[in-house]
């Protein structure tokens, strides 16, 4: 049994004046109730209230809903991909960028993107709820995309049918850069900061199933790579024809369509409440844990405060049972003599072991998701250097043209492939854990660079001098993409599954958001790196550096290799993570914080008496 609230009756610390008056209230009530009814109450309130939240979470939800909020995934996703898949050609065919330049600025734009993602995840959580929260940026996303369509209608695309490649665009105004960027960072503020929201309001409608939930979150990522499949054919080979504006108002007719669909069953979602502001609940933590730093720790972790009942002191949370890890933060929910003091008894002095778990969840995620940020590096060399590279190859099939960002279409089939292949092949057998699942995904990205590399070495040997594109076909890229492709369904699949099954039910946003905060900072850390590299291998005009403007000249082939290398030591790292990981374990006899709450208080009064 875990320790009972200092302020309780049984410790002798007197009632104060407040508590007199509510007791006497009480008083009066038993006095008129029959007492066979109030022990009914008293006797049956928990069963009573677990029963009645249960049947009013099966009325609404279930896959119905879960399918509509999966279809309006993957039409919102051929929007963003639309606009982002094609971008980095976009900054140097229209807005005049060099290589180098729009590679960094369609990392930080990416990264910009899932970053986003944390602060949807915020409000969600705290204030607004997912539904909410969803709506707001959904809404924000369509206004970007429309405004995107708008600036390239009327400031970009001068003269008409430019940047295809052949015709050049005139140098844009101020004033179109200006929009541009206005729009396309609008396009990153919605996207990105509904998508974690979206995923765990999908999963909020559904049973407490693991299966189902994971069943959903592999259909998420699969929704999201459908949407992304008609973007990277068909948007992109109009895009690559120089018919940039009418492939961006295809990506606004989508995005408008996936809003509707996301409206449409508005009363037949099931909500659940935002839990309040999560930090000051964790600097309480850290807080109480500094003025009670030379406070022993209790051996038996009973001992610590918990609230009484089956009811969890965070709104919106259940209870967590204690766990070994940080026990050092444990000090915040040892009760002491000036705990015992309600004139100074505070949540910044004492915790519950529930909200003291909450904090220590946080902190064992962290090192698991800094190891994720490596593969995310990874991941967004598709969006930017492996489309640089195939537009220096030859990109014919005969008389057929094979856009540069089309070549994404063979790790979106990967992904098809890999998700049908372990969901019905391997996962009846064997079902890994999703720690074992995103090693996995870590290995072979590994092998996706060292497999990019060796494909830009035999680019380099194939180059005619005098000419842009090198003599070797394209579709020596297809085994890059493919092994990214099945690393994400272990990946990204695994990260979406651990952290919102592993974050409390305060931070669910937030653990989901998690994913594509590793996609931001993988952007800003390429980002990073490809200034790094070219600051140390950049070397006057006899050295022009491993990625230049001219990609003949260069080697990006060693920079492949080099975040394969990196990529390696961050996978030993992770190894040992993983094995030190504890998992979260929640009381499921407990009851959400804030559910029932005059009743409780009143059985909890009625108990005093």
């Amino acid at each position: 049994m875990a320790a009972m609230d200092p302020r309780d009756n049984g410790y002798v610390t007197p009632l104060n004046e407040r508590e007199r008056a509510e007791n006497l209230e009480v008083r009066e009530v038993v006095e008129v109730q029959d007492d066979q009814s109030v022990l009914s109450l008293m006797s049956n309130d928990s069963d009573l209230q677990k029963k009645m939240m249960k049947k009013d979470e099966k009325k609404k939800g279930g896959w119905t809903n879960a399918i509509i909020l999966l279809v309006n995934q993957g039409l919102a996703t051929l929007a963003f991909f639309g606009v982002g898949v094609n971008l980095v050609l976009f900054l140097t065919r229209v807005m005049g960028q060099g290589n180098a330049e729009a590679a960094n600025n369609v990392s930080k734009w990416t990264g910009t993107v899932y970053m986003f993602s944390l602060v949807g995840a915020f409000l969600s959580d705290s204030y607004w709820g997912r539904y909410l929260t969803c709506t707001i940026f959904q809404v924000i996303f369509v206004i970007g995309v429309g405004l995107l369509s708008f600036v390239s209608w009327f400031f970009l695309i001068k003269p008409r049918g430019c940047g295809d490649g052949n015709l050049e665009c005139n140098t844009p105004s101020s004033l179109g850069v200006a929009i541009f960027y206005l729009s396309v960072y609008l396009v990153a503020f919605g996207y990105g900061g509904h998508q974690p929201t979206l995923a765990t309001f999908g999963a909020d409608q559904l049973d407490d199933d693991k299966n189902s939930k994971a069943a959903f979150f592999s259909y998420f990522y699969f929704a999201l790579n459908v949407g992304a499949l008609f973007s990277n054919t068909i948007l992109v080979y109009f895009e690559d024809k120089g018919l940039w504006t009418e492939g961006f108002l295809v990506s606004l007719g989508s995005a408008i369509v996936a809003l509707v669909a996301f409206l449409a069953p508005t009363k037949q979602y099931r909500y659940v409440k935002p839990c309040g502001n999560p930090l000051p609940r964790v600097a309480q933590v850290f807080v109480a844990t500094a003025r009670k730093w030379s406070v022993v720790r209790p051996g038996d972790p009973h001992e610590l405060y918990e609230v009484e009942g089956p009811e969890s002191a965070i709104k919106g949370s259940r209870k967590i049972f204690h766990s070994t890890k940080f026990l050092f933060l444990d000090r915040a929910a040892v009760i002491t003599e000036n705990d015992r003091d309600e004139t100074r008894s505070n949540a910044w002095r004492l915790c519950s072991v529930t909200q003291v778990e909450e904090a220590k969840c946080v902190m064992k995620l962290l090192p698991i998701w800094l190891c994720t940020i490596i593969y995310s590096v990874i991941f967004t060399q598709m969006a930017s250097l492996f489309v640089e590279q195939g537009d220096v190859m030859n990109a014919y099939v005969g008389k057929f043209h094979i856009p540069a960002a089309s070549m994404s279409v063979f790790d979106i089939i990967s992904v098809f492939v890999s998700t049908g292949i372990y969901r019905h092949i391997i996962f009846p057998y064997v079902r890994p854990t999703e720690l074992m699942r995103m090693g996995i995904g870590l290995i072979i990205g590994i092998m996706a660079m060292v497999a990019a590399g060796l494909t830009e070495i035999q680019r380099l040997r194939r180059v005619v001098p005098g000419q842009k594109e090198s003599e070797l076909t394209i579709l020596w890229q297809i085994p890059q993409y493919v092994l990214v492709g099945a690393s994400e369904v272990f990946m990204y699949v695994g990260q979406l599954e651990f952290f919102n099954g592993q974050a409390p039910d305060g931070l669910k946003n937030l653990g989901s958001s998690l994913c594509m905060a590793s996609m931001a900072l993988g952007n800003y850390v390429s980002s990073l790196m490809v200034n790094i590299v070219m600051a140390i291998t950049k070397r006057g005009e006899n050295s022009p550096g491993w990625i230049p403007e001219n990609l003949n000249e260069g080697h990006m082939d060693r920079f492949y290799f080099l975040i394969a290398a990196l990529a390696a030591i961050d996978f030993v790292v992770y190894l040992v993570f993983a094995k030190w990981y504890q998992p979260i374990s929640h009381d499921e006899d407990s009851i959400k914080g804030g559910s029932g709450g005059n009743l409780k208080k009143t059985v909890s009064e009625l108990e005093q008496v």
